[in-house]
């Protein structure tokens, strides 16, 4: 008898129906009813695990991702997606897409509730296909990163996954903005995601990150340190540089996310959002000229400077605690979006040496990637002598800037406040290496090195004989000033396109930006260039 010949009527056994007896009827209100527990049941997670993450004074990712994006703007991908083994749903990361101010965004942010947030194949999945959505439409991402590290037993395939992640973020580099934001560990090959974003938050106290903890450190050296000395927040924001922004709590943190968020474009073939003019090109400001003393030798904040010429004072300090001798800022000038890098005379006099070059390089590649005009405030006197420089590596680093200024295409405007010697002049972005606007003060003081060095110098053998060696160098000083180093100079030779009143700065940094708005700058064809990393 064939299968057709039967009167044959499927069912649906329940637990505790009779086997003869078939299940009721399924019907659609009660599998939405079914559905809308099953969902609710995964994004509220276990209990005692969010206690538990309360409990250390960190947020559960939902709550984190309910802070950052708009409210009610989160789609979210994968939330059924399990590990190997049927694990827990969402296996530990929840991925999606939502907006800030109405902009789009993707995101993932790691659950430390689920497997301490570590990561395992399906984990990378969900994390790989939000980077893939996020270049194809062209959107910013943004990691929440809070995860022991690989799922050990998972293996390789954890390490797999960590290499797709990887691979994914260079793709990317210069295309969207990449955010990293550190709420707890990140450790091992973990810390290496944060390392290739272009912008990286920390908070103090729960932050950190290592490639190898303190365990392994004192098993392998007998050294001992703690968790916040090795990898923690003020680490990496003062002596490392890995951290961008280092803040007391994540509610200050993800508000500070989305304020870097307002000032950079969606993808690299956008501009910055821009804000309606302010009126900036006739804005004089005399307080300006009593900010910088006109000795050269007599410090003062840049950052004072900084906010006489942004608008309302307002702009985003990047690695404000660490290589201090240097500042770089994001910012608007007549509502349009700058990258600002400026020396810190207050801060070692404002030398350039190994970590003020590597900070002020990344800078200035980040802006030139994402059409962002770049404004340099320079005050200089040379790079930093010493043989921990030189052996450090100095020159390597100092051409790190000065790859980077070369090769920028964005507008770029130099404005000299007081001194500028030697290398450091040009490598803070001088007409040589292409400067489209260069401006001064009538305070600048352009020169192979200083007058006193480099009438010592010249004149070594005539002070040397003098009856009276104090006098002659006074002389000599005021003849090189007056011959070589007088503010006019440079602009005689056309090194220099205007010397303004320092009330001016604001007015000609906006009609300079202006001028330059339409600039096009094609670079050779070529696979890329060799940066001397």
């Amino acid at each position: 008898m064939s299968t057709s010949e039967l009167d044959f009527v499927p069912v649906r056994l329940t637990p505790g129906a009779d086997a003869g007896e078939p299940a009721p009827a399924r019907s659609m209100a009660g599998l939405r009813e079914e559905h809308g527990r099953k969902r609710s049941r995964i994004a509220a997670g276990r209990p005692e695990a969010v206690a538990r993450q309360h409990s250390l004074g960190k947020r559960t990712a939902r709550e984190r991702l309910d802070q950052l994006l708009d409210v009610g703007s989160f789609v979210e991908v994968d939330l059924y997606r399990r590990g190997a083994g049927s694990g827990p749903h969402t296996d530990g990361v929840v991925a999606g897409s939502g907006t800030v101010d109405g902009r789009r965004v993707f995101v993932y942010a790691q659950d430390f509730t689920i497997s301490g947030g570590s990561l395992g194949g399906a984990h990378a999945a969900k994390i790989q296909k939000v980077m893939d959505l996020a270049v194809a439409t062209g959107s910013p991402v943004v990691a929440l990163n809070d995860s022991g590290g690989a799922r050990i037993q998972e293996g390789v395939l954890a390490l797999h996954g960590y290499g797709g992640i990887f691979r994914r973020q260079v793709a990317a580099s210069g295309v969207i903005p990449q955010i990293a934001v550190v709420l707890g560990p990140s450790a091992g090959g973990a810390a290496y995601s944060p390392a290739l974003a272009d912008f990286t938050f920390m908070v103090r106290d729960t932050a950190r990150m290592y490639l190898t903890g303190p365990d392994i450190v004192a098993q392998v050296t007998g050294e001992r340190v703690g968790h916040d000395e090795l990898g923690g927040a003020d680490v990496h924001g003062s002596h490392s540089g890995v951290a961008s922004f280092v803040h007391d709590d994540e509610t200050e943190c993800l508000d500070a996310v989305r304020e870097l968020l307002s000032l950079l474009p969606s993808n690299n073939l956008e501009p910055p959002p821009a804000l309606p003019a302010r009126g900036a090109e006739t804005d004089h400001r005399p307080r300006l000229a009593d900010i910088v003393p006109v000795e050269p030798n007599k410090p003062y904040d840049i950052r004072a400077v900084l906010a006489e010429v942004v608008d309302d004072g307002d702009y985003l300090e990047v690695h404000e605690h660490w290589a201090r001798n240097v500042v770089c800022a994001l910012a608007r000038v007549d509502g349009q979006v700058v990258g600002v890098v400026g020396n810190q005379p207050s801060v070692l006099a404002g030398v350039l040496d190994i970590a003020a070059s590597q900070k002020a390089a990344r800078f200035v590649r980040f802006c030139d990637a994402f059409n962002i005009p770049l404004v340099s405030l320079v005050d200089v006197p040379g790079f930093l002598p010493g043989t921990e420089q030189e052996l450090g590596g100095a020159i390597r680093h100092g051409a790190k800037l000065l790859y980077a200024y070369c090769e920028a295409t964005v507008p770029r405007i130099q404005l000299i406040l007081r001194k500028a010697y030697g290398g450091a002049y040009i490598v803070m972005d001088s007409r040589s290496v292409g400067t489209d606007l260069s401006l001064a003060w009538p305070t600048n003081e352009i020169a192979v090195m200083g007058a006193e060095g480099a009438v010592n110098l010249l004149h070594r053998r005539e002070l040397a004989a003098a009856d009276d060696p104090t006098r002659l160098r006074a002389g000599l000083v005021a003849d090189y000033r007056a011959e070589l180093m007088h503010p006019y100079h440079a602009a005689e030779h056309g090194l220099v396109d205007d010397v303004i009143d320092p009330a001016e700065t604001r007015a000609a940094i906006a009609r300079g930006l202006a001028m330059l708005r339409d600039k096009r700058a094609e670079a050779p064809r070529r696979k890329h260039g060799n940066t001397p990393l």
